[in-house]
């Protein structure tokens, strides 16, 4: 499967202000990990941590793109304005920031699966290669993450998985929302497809009978506690109406030859946590005004993915005021230290967990100003606090109990929990040309017990696009020698308004509390946006109706994205036999697509 651009509304930007004395420097910047930007540039200028200043208001996106490669620039204009000894600033155009940063890592694999003729996998043997560009960066541990979803959200008895970095002479590839974990599961749905037709049976029939059950144990053992795939099957089965569109689509396509319809469900697993267990920590700094109003602090970043208003929420709901006064400024290295990157979907729970450890250090401080006054007020009780000298101000701190996983050992628990979530999608494909539209896609996605509705909606049907243009749309094309062609949006397609589908549903599963996280909620960022891959598996399967009228059955390769070429070919006609491909190695391409 091919890369993908992050293609953040905003590219990178970093402004530093040297200070007159003491070698401090002051930095403005849209970073995911103001911590790491802080360390390098305190390395680049050769002074301790504690001279440099990070701040981060806001966003316009990330999606990883900004959690390490933000560094390559801060440290350059940092360097420029400690020479200079005046404030310099650098927002990269968006050719140059693409040409700079790397993306998703482009993913190849290769497996062996044993099953048995009622359709039950028993055995696995994988290897996946990334293109990792040229250097490490975060490859190493993109790859850990894929091979913990290799076998998706299905029971595996013996399997073995191994991945491999290939070091090109492309820009070095980083993190992007799934860090790997598409990647890995994209392969998994791509073998349970060949065994269901390998079987003559339908693939959504393979699926069910080997989705993972209570209790169960994945390949890396892991006891699976709270599960909720099959519940999220079942309704997406019935909301769907996937069965009345089933014998709709085999209708439609008995009755045309060069149109066809396809219809795909795909459900998806994904683990919450960092897999470096030393980043699973985060702190939080409450402060309690006289006039009662809050100032809260904490080391996630906001880029649009509602975080400062979730923890806004969990201060509110723990000390019991409205939301209208509590406030957050920004986030800052001289507020929370040594943070970790706001990534791996993992933030709300963190973070969330640290404001809640300090909002009630600050409750108990309170609690004999709020006894001696049962009828008084927020502002009473604060102020009574205040004039019998109690300390406002209180830091919190939270860190994920029980992780630590031992590849050596195989033993250990890698995550905290996992995310479930299953979608369907029909599509229908013009066999002549390749171009296909998006029918409808229903989504059931088990959130836990949402801390907000709306913002997990909103990341669902967010991660659902930005999957639908991975699979289905964004490709990179190179020169030979590395240079990236496909670079602004001229040449660079990503997901518009006409590839939403026309039918959109999604539901939050209900009652499916989480007790590993704040306020039995989940996490939301990353785990939907596999489930874009029912468009991808839908389209493979009104393929297979259009390869059934030339008489071919069986498994059949299409990559990812499936581009409106890659469709066509994969269609195999009397009009494709026309035009045969080229043999490798007799032309030199004057790009090539990773």
């Amino acid at each position: 499967m091919g890369g993908q651009e992050h293609f953040y509304l905003e590219t990178n930007v970093t402004l530093a202000v040297p200070r007159e004395e003491d070698g401090e420097m002051e930095l403005f910047i849209s970073s995911q990990s103001p911590s790491d930007s802080q360390s390098f540039v305190a390395k680049a200028l050769g002074v301790p941590a504690n001279r440099v200043l990070v701040r981060v208001k806001r966003m316009g996106g990330g999606f990883g793109g900004k959690e390490s490669r933000t560094t390559v620039l801060s440290t350059v204009v940092a360097v420029a304005a400690n020479k200079l000894k005046r404030p310099v600033r650098c927002m990269l155009d968006r050719d140059e920031d693409m040409l700079i940063t790397g993306g998703r890592h482009p993913f190849y694999g290769k497996y062996k699966v044993g099953f048995l003729h009622s359709g039950k996998v028993v055995a696995l043997d994988v290897a996946f290669y990334s293109n990792s560009g040229n250097s490490l960066d975060l490859s190493q541990a993109i790859m850990e993450r894929a091979l913990f979803h290799m076998e998706n959200s299905y029971r595996i008895s013996n399997v073995r998985g191994q991945g491999f970095l290939c070091r090109t002479n492309l820009p070095s590839n980083t993190a992007f929302r799934g860090f790997g974990g598409p990647q890995g599961m994209m392969v998994a749905e791509n073998w349970i497809t060949d065994v269901a037709h390998s079987l003559g049976r339908s693939p959504e029939e393979v699926r069910r009978l080997n989705l993972y059950l209570e209790g169960e144990s994945t390949p890396y053992n892991q006891i699976l506690q709270g599960l909720t795939l099959d519940r999220c099957w079942d309704e997406c089965l019935s909301r769907s109406e996937y069965k009345q569109r089933r014998a709709a689509a085999d209708l439609f396509n008995r009755q045309n030859r060069w149109t066809k319809r396809g219809l795909a469900i795909v459900p998806t697993k994904f683990g919450i946590s960092f897999t470096a267990t030393f980043l699973n920590q985060a702190g939080a700094l409450v402060h309690i005004y006289r006039d009662g109003s809050v100032l809260l602090t904490h080391g996630g970043t906001e880029m649009g993915q509602g975080l400062h208003t979730k923890m806004v929420q969990v201060a509110s709901r723990v000390l019991g005021i409205p939301c209208s006064k509590i406030f957050i400024s920004e986030t800052s290295t001289n507020t929370v230290p040594n943070t970790s990157a706001t990534a791996a979907s993992s933030s709300s729970d963190l973070n969330g967990a640290a404001v809640q450890n300090a909002c009630e250090t600050l409750l108990e401080r309170l609690e004999r100003f709020k006894t001696k006054n049962p009828k008084g007020c927020w502002e009473d009780w604060v102020n009574a606090a205040y004039f019998d000298r109690v300390n406002l101000s209180a830091n919190g701190f939270y860190k994920t109990p029980d992780l630590g996983y031992d590849f050596d050992t195989n033993s250990g628990r890698a995550f905290n929990y996992y995310s479930y979530g299953v979608a369907c999608s029909e599509v229908e494909v013009d066999c002549l040309t390749g171009a296909h539209k998006n029918l409808s896609t229903t989504i059931v996605m088990d959130v836990g017990h949402s801390l907000n509705p709306a913002i997990d909606i909103g990341q669902v049907e967010g991660a659902f696009m930005q999957g639908l243009g991975l699979f289905t749309l964004e490709e990179l094309h190179y020169s030979p020698q590395g240079v990236l062609l496909t670079r602004g949006p001229g040449s660079y397609k990503i997901p518009a308004f006409g590839d939403i589908p026309t039918q959109l549903t999604v539901s939050l599963l209900r009652d499916a509390p989480n007790e590993k996280a704040i306020f039995a909620s989940k996490a939301v960022g990353e785990p939907p946006l596999f489930l874009a891959a029912s468009v991808f598996y839908a389209i493979k399967d009104a393929v297979r109706a259009a390869r059934a009228e030339s008489k071919m059955t069986g498994p059949f390769r299409l990559d990812s994205p499936a581009s409106a070429e890659r469709i066509r070919n994969a269609c195999c006609d009397r009009f494709t036999k026309l035009c045969p491909p080229a043999e490798p190695g007799s032309f030199t391409p004057w790009s090539v697509r990773v």
